[in-house]
């Protein structure tokens, strides 16, 4: 495969342990895009059995959140039911919502009832200071900007390269590396944000047995629901991980190889 990549001109005289990287990570990430496509057809195979199973409060999720809203003094949190999938299933420290998805909400199921409950759960949090949502709602636009900054900052840096400094490539490479610093703060970020999950799911059982609004047979497939959802995330966050590295292997990859050449030159 080594031997193979030295072929390709943009490889030509770049390191062995920069090649054995870039080959190991890219064979990492097609076995995660695999094994997370299997764990994303099983959670969609379980969404739909646990979404057409009506749970015995007989309540969709947005009517779940406002009882457990009201219950703990949230009557100030909004609840609404939004068809984008841009926000989906989520509670807004800033605008001071929970959002459930109309495919969600559209029926009295356990699915509807989980989600319902544990977005509440995350504002019942939210109330109470817990550590971990102040840290998760203090650096949310990280979260969300963290990622795209990436190919921006590579642009910014390639243009400056180009007019400035002779496409010599190192501003290109100081600005790659910066987006990378982002994608990693988001990285670590998104950590906490599914240590907060797993606490609200945790209150949402905890909110939904002690009002009688499941039993324990629909909390045990809540609760299997809720693992299912917890191993797909750590699986985008890994995937993400590895992207990075990839990302960083070959900016050294073509600093390596663009570096050679001028000396050869």
């Amino acid at each position: 495969m080594i031997e193979y990549l030295r072929q390709i001109e943009e490889f030509k005289n770049v390191s062995d342990p920069v090649l054995y990287g870039i080959v190991i990570v890219g064979a990492l990430i097609v076995l995660l895009a695999i094994f997370s496509g299997l764990v994303s057809i099983y959670l969609a195979i379980k969404y739909v059995i646990y979404n057409r199973t009506e749970n015995s409060a007989q309540m969709n999720g947005a009517d779940a959140a406002r009882k457990i809203l009201d219950d703990n003094g949230l009557n100030n949190i909004k609840v609404s039911v939004v068809g984008s999938l841009l926000f989906g299933n989520s509670y807004s420290h800033y605008f001071k919502k929970v959002r459930i998805r109309r495919l969600t909400n559209k029926k009295k199921s356990i699915t509807s009832l989980a989600i319902g409950a544990e977005k509440a759960s995350l504002a019942i949090l939210d109330k109470e200071g817990d550590k971990d949502m102040k840290t998760r709602i203090a650096l949310v636009p990280l979260t969300i900007f963290g990622p795209i900054a990436f190919i921006p900052l590579v642009i910014i840096g390639v243009l400056l390269d180009i007019l400035f400094f002779n496409a010599s490539g190192t501003i290109t490479l100081v600005f790659s590396c910066l987006g990378l610093v982002f994608y990693l703060l988001s990285f670590i970020l998104s950590l906490m944000v599914l240590k907060t999950e797993i606490k609200a799911q945790a209150r949402a059982l905890k909110v939904l047995k002690e009002e009688n609004l499941a039993t324990d047979k629909e909390l045990e497939m809540m609760k299997s629901l809720f693992k299912l959802y917890n191993i797909q995330y750590v699986n985008d966050m890994i995937m993400a991980f590895l992207e990075m590295i990839y990302r960083v292997l070959m900016i050294v990859a073509r600093a390596q190889n663009s570096s050679s050449s001028s000396s050869n030159n």
